[in-house]
């Protein structure tokens, strides 16, 4: 009899722990409180509006440029302040030299290399960039994961690539 009830704990403990793992997806609730965070800055920000691409990176003109838009393998000169959706920054380069990188060859986040290429030289603009076009899943340093960032970039000079 005990040897009966110990089996059904067992089996009933078995069942309950592998529920509890099946129905637990930790990557979901990370997922939903990025998509509050973008929502949420949107939200706090009516005035602006924003442009949504289609691979999430939500794009705003602050000043439009007078020069020619940064492609593949030029080099860009940027200002930038990097900020948290909460309004906390995490890196600037402000007061200091510029960023210089060449365009398209993955040395920045993907959505902060793709924004500049909508930017014309001279122009100012707002970038939303969430986690999967920054730091993913991981995070980097100080930026945890799941992070939708924002950055305030100035796109200074723009030097043409290489010809082809």
């Amino acid at each position: 009899m005990i040897k009966k009830c110990y089996n059904s704990i067992i089996l009933i403990s078995t069942v309950t722990v592998l529920l509890s793992l099946g129905s637990c997806d930790p990557a979901k609730k990370y997922e939903k409180a990025e998509t509050e965070a973008i929502t949420n800055y949107l939200n706090s920000n009516p005035t602006d509006t924003f442009k949504l691409e289609s691979d999430g990176l939500y794009y705003l003109d602050v000043l439009d440029g007078t020069g020619r838009s940064p492609v593949l393998h030029d080099t860009a000169h940027i200002v930038y302040t990097g900020k948290f959706t909460d309004g906390t920054v995490f890196d600037s380069n402000a007061g200091g030299a510029d960023l210089v990188f060449p365009v398209g060859e993955g040395y920045l986040i993907s959505g902060l290399d793709e924004g500049v290429t909508y930017m014309k030289e001279g122009g100012k603009a707002t970038f939303l960039i969430p986690s999967k076009l920054a730091y993913g899943t991981q995070g980097y340093y100080t930026i945890p994961g799941y992070s939708p960032l924002v950055f305030d970039v100035q796109l200074v000079k723009v030097i043409p690539g290489p010809s082809k």
